[in-house]
């Protein structure tokens, strides 16, 4: 409806959808929205940008960073997963997804592939938890940790274990992993012109 009105769609991005949706990340912080209102808004969102995805590369819209995610090896659940990329990918992140299941091997290939910002490892399982480790170390071994902020998120994972295994971020939810993705790329730009 905006477009036929002649809205620019990255007004419609900027001053509708983003806070649109953060207003559903606070509801849901607030304890007002649940996973269901989440899924409703996630889908929203995404049958916007499926629509606006190609405007906004026409007018050269500036993507805010890259976001490389997947679900550790031997997990294969993806709702949280394919969530957060919803929610980063419509506040401006360019967002590549690996899916499920994903090898430390995978990762690299993919980081040396597209010189990402951000690396987001994704597990609901507490038994696919040590793959944070694993990967991080395996980052390391490959020499690319350096070059990448890590996140970790996942219905069984905490700050506390984040931090255990050496990430330099942990989101609870969705709403919070586009907050923390913004907070430590700006951290880390920072940083670079200091």
């Amino acid at each position: 409806d905006g477009l036929e009105q002649g809205l620019a769609p990255e007004r419609m991005l900027y001053d509708a959808l983003i806070p649109s949706l953060e207003e559903v990340g606070a509801r849901f912080e607030r304890g007002d929205f649940f996973v269901p209102e989440m899924l409703i808004a996630a889908r929203a969102m995404q049958g916007a940008l499926d629509i606006l995805r190609p405007l906004l590369a026409e007018t050269g819209t500036a993507q805010v960073g890259t976001f490389l995610m997947g679900t550790v090896k031997g997990d294969v659940h993806d709702i949280g997963k394919n969530l957060c990329n919803i929610m980063l990918e419509g506040a401006g992140f360019h967002v590549i997804d690996l899916g499920v299941n994903v090898a430390p091997e995978r990762f690299i290939e993919q980081i040396e592939e597209h010189n990402p910002d951000i690396v987001g490892f994704s597990a609901f399982l507490t038994t696919t938890m040590p793959m944070f480790k694993a990967n991080i170390n395996a980052l390391e071994k490959a020499g690319v940790r350096d070059r990448v902020i890590v996140m970790v998120g996942g219905a069984p994972v905490t700050q506390e274990y984040a931090d255990a295994v050496g990430a330099d971020g942990y989101s609870a939810d969705a709403s919070s992993a586009v907050k923390k993705a913004k907070e430590l790329l700006e951290l880390r730009r920072e940083k670079v012109l200091a």
